[in-house]
Order: C-alpha cells, then sequence, then structure tokens
C-alpha cells in the first residue's frame, strides 16, 4: 500500500519514495524512519523507540537520529523551523504532521494453494534474476542492487559496489530497466557497458561487476508447445 501526502508518494513494500513521478533518493536507514513516522501518524514517537526500530542491535546517540531526521527533511524540502511533515517534539521525539491518504496497490504474487505450479496472480509478465543457484524475484518499482546487506538484491562478492545498479519494474508497462548507479567496475549487457537506463529482454545476461546473473521475464504466454527433443536411436 502506498501514501501520498503532498506531492509525495511513499510505497514502503517497494522502498520508493516518490515525488510526483521522480523517485528520491533516501538512504535505508532514514526511509525506515520515514516509514515508521508516516504509519504512525499523527502519534509521536519517542527518541528510544526509534532509535531501537532504526539500530536494532547497536548503542547509538540521539545525533544518529538527528542526521536521519536532517536527510528526510531535505528530501521532503521541509523547513524544521515551519515544518509541513516532520514535527518536532522537544525532549520527546517526532511525528509526522502531514495530511496523508492511503492508496491500495496491487497484490504482491504469491504461490496458488494447491497447484502443481505457480504463477502471478494476474495477467502480464513477471520478472527475475538468476545467480549460480539463487533466485532473486524483481518487485514491482526500484531494485537496488550490491554489496550491501540493504539492497533489495544483495550480491556479497568483492567486485560488487556496495550500490552498483538499480532495476526497475514499470507495474503498468511491464518494463524492466537496468541503470549502473556510477559504480567502480560498470555493468554490462550481453558483454556490453551501458552507460545509460538500458530495457532489458529475457535471457540478457548481465554483468554486475565481478557477478554474472540471467535475467528471465514470465509472460503468462502457455501457446508455445514443448519443443521436442530428438534423441538418437541406439
Amino acid at each position: 500500500m502506498s501514501i501520498r501526502f503532498g506531492p509525495f508518494t511513499l510505497n514502503p513494500p517497494t522502498r520508493q519514495l516518490l515525488r510526483d513521478q521522480a523517485e528520491i533518493h533516501l538512504p535505508p536507514k532514514a526511509f525506515d524512519l520515514l516509514c515508521a513516522l508516516v504509519q504512525r501518524r499523527p502519534e509521536v514517537m519517542p527518541k528510544a523507540e526509534l532509535l531501537s526500530l532504526v539500530w536494532p542491535e547497536a548503542f547509538v546517540v540521539d545525533a544518529n537520529l538527528n542526521v536521519l531526521i536532517g536527510e528526510i527533511r531535505r528530501a521532503l524540502d521541509d523547513d524544521s523551523r515551519q515544518p509541513r511533515y516532520i514535527r518536532t517534539v522537544h525532549g520527546v521525539g517526532y511525528a509526522f504532521s502531514g495530511d496523508a491518504v492511503e492508496e491500495d496497490r496491487p497484490r504482491r504474487r504469491e504461490p496458488r494453494e494447491g497447484a502443481g505450479f505457480w504463477r502471478p496472480p494476474r495477467e502480464g509478465a513477471r520478472f527475475w534474476l538468476i545467480w549460480k543457484e539463487r533466485t532473486f524475484v524483481l518487485l514491482e518499482g526500484s531494485n537496488v542492487v550490491g554489496r550491501h546487506p540493504e539492497c533489495h538484491i544483495w550480491l556479497d562478492e568483492p567486485g560488487v559496489s556496495r550500490r552498483h545498479a538499480t532495476i526497475n519494474v514499470d507495474p503498468v508497462t511491464d518494463r524492466v530497466v537496468l541503470e549502473d548507479l556510477n559504480s567502480t567496475n560498470g555493468t554490462c549487457v550481453r558483454q556490453t557497458p551501458i552507460a545509460a537506463p538500458h530495457a532489458l529482454k529475457d535471457r540478457d545476461v548481465l554483468q554486475i561487476g565481478s557477478v554474472e546473473l540471467t535475467f528471465r521475464a514470465w509472460s503468462g504466454d502457455s501457446s508455445r508447445e514443448t519443443e521436442r527433443i530428438h534423441r538418437k536411436r541406439r
């Protein structure tokens, strides 16, 4: 479910913050903090609760939280002296003070019970990446690929940048676009480096730094005949 406020749309499942149709980058912890404040609006969330939510197994000071709040305010063009969205309750914590409206989102694909195989619950192509014995399902919206554990597609390899590339899935057109994020070792499609957003096709081989993945698209077209295997007679 996405949440609209002013010109912004916050979509927690796809981890996207949009202004009109343009995506705004927020660091992962700042994004988590914004989601918590929006979902608990207009309740004031104490600093201690926010710290334990964003840093669940670490001891950090209030200054770390202030940095994240500053990042959120810059992304939202929010003035701390006359806030529209993020309200400071001195000595207590923070609250989301903007008018927000929740919007329904398409259901995420799930296996159907009792089926011999799974398929998406609605018509249209679905997408995933294959690396060695692992499969990464691509969600609608932005899928960040990189070496950082909080990336949507985590590739724990030294030749991969922390935030290496992004793969954007358009749920309306079913168009999938790969874009390099100024990575150290570059991004290739079919052994050709890309310098601009590149639309992907089924069975494209991607080179994310030192990692090779295969892009697959499921179109829902079951009309193709099964290819017959010709075996030699003994």
